[in-house]
């Protein structure tokens, strides 16, 4: 790939600054000054320094992210603070897979690998996702069997099979297998119940890691981004 490509992918300054710290002599590449901003580089395997700091370029990147609340899952809003802001990388590209609710805290994966987002998203595929649940109301015994027949929402949507733990008298763990708008909350508005708490703890099958605080992030381990690849498989 082109150096001057390499350094703007990254977010060290648009195509012209980069080009600009080429010239300049501002990077090397494997410990020699190049001031040819088309040189072609191994961004694999070689050794990028600009402006006395290595670059470090993965051309897949995969972090976990405990949501927290008001963030918004998108990549730019004119008003709200959006997920990414939230993870410390210059690499452009990275994006949420799927939706959170704002309100809504909890596992969210970020990444660049589209082929991935596409297969964990895709409808086909029934990927598990499982919430922690507070709400007001009195849940009603029937109401089990009407989460594993498929809760029938307002506008007559009627939803896939759902299963539903009672932790406490107004606190449950539920587990979904789409993601409509707001398709939780509206589930539970069918039942005359309401949402005021909701936080992802699993998706695909992966728990959220216990150690990340709201509005904490990490990058996936080897062994968990082999396991979401393979996990439909």
């Amino acid at each position: 790939m082109r150096l001057d490509k390499v350094l703007a992918h990254l977010n060290y300054g648009s195509r012209k600054e980069v080009k600009s710290y080429i010239r300049k002599g501002f990077v090397l590449v494997n410990g020699n000054v190049i001031t040819d901003d088309d040189y072609k580089v191994d961004e694999a395997s070689d050794e990028i320094v600009i402006l006395d700091q290595v670059v470090d370029y993965q051309s897949l990147l995969y972090f976990v992210l405990n949501k927290p609340k008001n963030a918004v899952c998108a990549t730019y809003d004119k008003t709200d603070p959006i997920v990414l802001d939230w993870i410390d990388c210059k690499q452009k590209g990275l994006f949420p897979v799927g939706r959170l609710d704002k309100d809504t805290t909890g596992f969210l994966l970020i990444t660049n690998d589209g082929k991935l987002a596409h297969e964990l998203l895709s409808p086909k595929h029934h990927v598990d996702k499982v919430y922690e649940v507070s709400f007001t109301g009195e849940f009603q015994s029937h109401y089990f069997e009407i989460f594993k027949r498929g809760v029938q929402l307002e506008d007559g949507y009627l939803c896939k099979p759902a299963y539903f733990e009672l932790l406490d008298p107004q606190r449950g763990r539920i587990t979904i297998h789409e993601g409509k708008f707001h398709q939780i909350k509206r589930m539970f508005q069918a039942l005359q119940l309401e949402v005021t708490e909701l936080k992802r703890i699993s998706f695909a099958g992966m728990p959220l890691p216990k150690e990340l605080k709201e509005g904490e992030y990490r990058a996936l381990t080897k062994e968990e981004i082999e396991y979401l690849r393979k996990w439909n498989k």
